[in-house]
């Protein structure tokens, strides 16, 4: 941590600016207390709720405002935004929503658009299923469970190294590398052979699409408070599903191309997705600034952000989470820091959430096309009648995102995935053999209209990781779970279990009712009793105790006593 030298530096660099450009004040008895309010969707949509006074001050209280304790928590002298942190800085409720609605607009809606990119080279095999693919390929259902199996283990393994070449290189450069890398895979994939043609692509895709999720989140951490994100990276799955219907009409249109130049369909969709998300991974190099304090450039000589704006956009980040300053965004981890963030034995209770949440919904998801193709719908419904399912999603997904920040819980909340999975899982079971192709279609739809809470446990686990080096290394631990997860789930329904899956929709009911009656709960009930441990030593130290543990403490990030998981 910096020295209070520093502190003096600091402050001292933030006066030297005019106070009409600052609005700084001495004293601590404007700051505010109360936590951040819910977001409330009635709200934002009739612009109705409390008057609040829009040039009041906005500053929270935070452990900058304790001479105690204040200097424990400064970032270090390699942080790149030091020159625009003032811990005495204050701001309006005015600024802050306006700098928020900037970021919104310039960070977060192009890191949207790249997550779409993901998403439409990552989805575009479903679509292929429907335009004959594997046959004309010489391939089996189980070749399709290979393949996707293959994908998963690259993604996994790539997982963990990526992130280690984002932090040291920078997410701003590592994600459009990645995104150029898979784009011109995907492309490629026009020229398929067979099943090693098949295989290799899988797996090339697998290494250079694993990591982007937590790079891309890692980013966006930068501009961001932990209350903020996860409402964010709710719309930023939605910008999925989105992609995921403008694929749907997209397919519905270019496999037509069936038999042009002598070529099937789906090698048409893979060419033309492929050069979509290239010229959108080329534009991403453009688009992503280093940090708040480095958007200017040659192509955007004035940059995003006042130089007021950049102080408030800095200051209020290190407020919420002072650990955002503990590294510098391009410092590479060393040895022991990765090996102490592996084993961090505190998260790997959502590790194992990350393995098993969403198995009950995969199979089913990953042969929706190909079941309403067995069961009597052509290419072209097929393709639209994946949508509905996509729009329920979406809004489910946001509604869960909202609840969850409402009433400030996160475990039992995330349950409701598996909660809603079971009822239509059972009644899929239940299907005769040969069972009406709309009845199907609607409880496959029901069931993949799910609230996926993933958004949730992805900033659940960068909350409880404590610091930046921890949040680096464990939110790739925890993707690579999820990957992990897709691998055991790829193998689920098989060729010898077709048509119904009788048996792969058993072990799917069971694996959802370990995850709401243990999973859940046992998660809760462990962040639960580790707060409560912690609470009892920390709260009876007294200030000056304080200061001295934080003084001589080896422990950093979620291994502090003053810090609380959140569950």
């Amino acid at each position: 941590m910096a020295t209070p030298t520093l502190l003096m530096h600091v402050r001292s660099k933030a006066d030297s600016i005019s106070s009409k450009d600052t609005k700084d004040t001495a004293g601590s008895d404007d700051l505010v207390d109360a936590e951040p309010k819910p977001f409330k969707l009635s709200e934002w949509f009739f612009r109705r709720g409390e008057k609040i006074d829009l040039d009041s001050i906005a500053t929270r209280r935070s452990v900058y405002d304790d001479p105690a304790l204040a200097p424990h928590y400064l970032p270090k002298k390699e942080y790149e935004n030091l020159h625009r942190f003032d811990p005495k800085i204050r701001w309006t409720v005015r600024e802050e929503r306006t700098l928020v609605r900037k970021i919104d607009w310039k960070v977060m809606l192009w890191a949207a658009i790249s997550f779409s990119a993901l998403n439409l080279d990552r989805g575009n095999l479903s679509q292929a299923n429907t335009d004959n693919f594997l046959p004309d390929l010489g391939m089996t259902t189980d070749d399709y469970n290979t393949g996707n199996t293959v994908f998963r283990l690259a993604f996994l393994c790539a997982e963990l190294p990526s992130q280690l070449i984002s932090k040291r290189l920078g997410p701003d450069v590592w994600i459009p590398i990645q995104m150029v890398g898979w784009s011109i895979v995907t492309l490629a994939q026009f020229w398929l052979t067979g099943r090693s043609s098949f295989l290799v692509c899988r797996a090339l895709l697998g290494i250079l699409q694993g990591g982007f999720i937590p790079d891309l989140i890692l980013y966006l951490s930068y501009f961001y408070t932990k209350t903020e994100l996860p409402l964010r990276l709710a719309f930023f799955w939605m910008s999925a599903n989105v992609c995921t219907i403008a694929a749907s009409f997209l397919a519905f249109g270019v496999l037509r191309l069936r038999g042009h130049e002598g070529k099937e369909g789906w090698r048409w969709l893979f060419l033309v997705e492929g050069c979509i998300t290239l010229a959108v991974g080329i534009a991403t190099f453009f688009k992503m600034p280093p940090s708040p304090t480095d958007t200017k450039k040659w192509y955007r000589p004035k940059g995003w952000f006042t130089e007021r704006e950049e102080y408030i956009a800095v200051s209020r980040i290190l407020r919420d989470d002072p650990t955002k300053g503990d590294m510098h965004n391009r410092e590479g981890l060393s040895l022991k820091r990765l090996w102490q963030a592996m084993c961090d034995y505190d998260l790997w209770p959502l590790y194992i959430v990350g393995l098993l949440f969403g198995i009950p919904i995969s199979p089913p998801g990953s042969y929706l096309t190909l079941s309403l193709r067995n069961i009597g719908f052509n290419t072209f419904q097929t393709n639209l009648l994946a949508i509905p399912s996509t729009v329920g999603n979406m809004i489910s997904m946001l509604a869960i995102t909202l609840i969850s920040e409402v009433v400030n819980d996160r475990s039992f909340v995330a349950m409701g995935e598996d909660i809603w999975a079971l009822p239509f899982l059972v009644a899929i079971y239940c299907l005769p053999e040969k069972p009406n192709q709309w009845i199907y279609f609607g409880l496959a739809s029901g069931l993949l209209s799910y609230p996926y809470t993933h958004p949730i446990q992805v900033a659940w686990c960068s909350r409880n990781a404590g610091a930046v080096a921890s949040r680096t290394v464990n939110a790739s631990l925890y993707n690579m779970f999820v990957q992990a997860s897709g691998i055991i789930a790829a193998q689920i329904y098989r060729k010898d279990d077709a048509p119904r899956y009788r048996r792969g929709n058993t072990i799917l009911i069971t694996i959802c009712v370990f995850n709401i009656a243990v999973l859940y709960p046992a998660t809760k009930a462990y962040y639960m009793w580790r707060n409560r441990q912690r609470a009892k030593i920390w709260d009876a130290m007294t200030s000056e105790e304080k200061a001295t543990y934080l003084q001589t403490t080896k422990d950093i990030g979620n291994r502090r006593l003053d810090f609380r998981f959140a569950h």
